[in-house]
């Protein structure tokens, strides 16, 4: 929680009961397992009523780790959790959960007694509140992301933090395939669970989600073509003291923009929108996405702090003043379009199947098909800035067999099978049903 809290000022007051609410941690014991996503030490001095404290602090000095091992913690949650379901809270997002209990001599992540926590929080909301959606932030590599569904008795929802870095590296690059390879091997979730997909937030685009993904190049590649567009890297300290890429600060619009070429880098953007919004999943869509946010470096420069860069205020005149431009007006336009156009597919359902097609290296290709089986739709996305001629043996992998097909985003008809050829314009998505 904050250091500005009241139960911190508790604290550092020694008043009763946040007075063992946090961990004053021996500084001369061996920490260097710790798996930290900050390159800030792990141990803040305080100054308390009793003297200095060792503050275990995760992220950084303002926000300070709460001592979970105390009850009273657990009861304090408990209390705040159903406070804000009785208010009407329908999703409860734990946030950087993974780092909830902290065992010196270990990792201090994933640890078993985290999992339970999350367990326990299932439990009272399906007692209490079964409509209630439990969401796990766990910014962390693919398998162990995915840990935190159990087996169906933890999480209702985890955030899918692989595929904002692959589906930019895609784009970026111009090369599907470690999208295509890791999309189709992705496993279902297990039932009565679900992604939440999405590819921006208040927080940057973490680097660690594509380890084993992407091989280091690939990633350093990543990291560059950020830094070009105008973006900031965050890093993490490793256990032998080196520093790596945590998080790419930079507003996803800005991240595909092309300066050169505005209305091509508008298209590469929407078709990373249209990638998302098709994937197995519920979609969740950052404000800033949504208006073609640019980068706010001077928040960044005002403040020092790298993640402002996407955490831009709007005022109302001054949005309004943004989207009459030209290229927001079109990304704002078109997003809207894509959104009531995907309303009401069946085939669009969370837990509707998926599957994932390899074409090569420059599309990127999925369909879904709805619960009963009475819709399915063919995702189609070129991820290069020229033409893209299917041939007849994509046609055909793609199962496009029937004499036309509806194409649900631009409202046009098309005969791939007739034709036996599938020209793709740059960057364009296609969502595909049969007539």
């Amino acid at each position: 929680c904050s250091a500005e809290s009241s139960w911190f000022k508790d604290f550092v007051a020694g008043i009763e009961p946040a007075r063992h609410y946090f961990l004053d941690m021996d500084p001369e014991e061996d920490y260097s397992q710790v798996v930290r996503p900050r390159t800030s030490p792990l141990l803040t001095p305080t100054r308390t009523s009793e003297g200095e404290a060792h503050i275990w602090t995760t992220f950084s000095p303002d926000q300070v780790d709460l001592n979970w091992q105390n009850p009273e913690v657990l009861f304090e949650f408990i209390d705040i959790l159903m406070l804000y379901i009785s208010k009407g809270m329908r999703i409860a997002r734990l946030d950087a959960v993974a780092f909830l209990w902290k065992t010196p001599g270990t990792s201090c992540i994933h640890l078993p007694e985290t999992h339970e926590v999350v367990r326990l929080f299932r439990d009272i909301i399906e007692i209490i509140a079964p409509r209630t959606v439990l969401l796990t932030e766990t910014n962390v590599p693919h398998e162990e992301n995915i840990s935190y569904f159990g087996r169906g008795d933890e999480a209702h929802m985890i955030y899918q933090f692989s595929l904002p870095p692959l589906l930019l590296h895609g784009l970026a690059t111009a090369n599907a395939g470690y999208l295509t390879q890791w999309a189709h091997e992705l496993a279902p979730p297990p039932e009565g669970c679900t992604f939440f997909n999405f590819t921006a937030s208040h927080d940057g685009v973490g680097v660690r989600p594509v380890e084993g993904l992407l091989p280091e190049a690939e990633t350093d590649r990543l990291v560059s073509h950020v830094e070009k567009a105008g973006g900031k890297i965050n890093y993490r300290t490793l256990p032998d003291g080196s520093e790596r890429p945590y998080e790419l600060n930079i507003t996803y619009y800005s991240a595909l923009a092309n300066a050169k070429d505005p209305r091509l880098g508008a298209r590469r953007f929407l078709c990373s929108q249209a990638v998302m919004l098709s994937l197995r999943g519920i979609p969740g869509i950052y404000l800033h996405s949504l208006t073609a946010t640019p980068n706010d470096t001077g928040a960044v420069e005002s403040t020092g702090i790298n993640r402002r860069i996407n955490r831009r205020k709007w005022q109302t005149a001054e949005l309004q003043d943004h989207l009459s431009a030209e290229i927001p007006e079109f990304v704002f336009s078109t997003y809207l379009q894509m959104l009531r156009r995907r309303a009401g597919q069946p085939a669009f359902h969370p837990d509707a199947t998926q599957q994932v097609f390899d074409i090569g290296p420059t599309v990127f290709a999925h369909s879904r098909t709805s619960l009963n089986a009475e819709q399915t739709i063919i995702c189609i996305y070129n991820f290069t800035p020229g033409e893209n001629r299917l041939d007849g043996g994509a046609i055909s992998t793609l199962g496009l067999q029937r004499s036309s097909y509806y194409d649900i985003l631009s409202g046009r008809s098309l005969q791939p099978a007739k034709e036996n050829t599938l020209v793709l314009e740059p960057f364009q998505a296609l969502w595909l049903v049969a007539r």
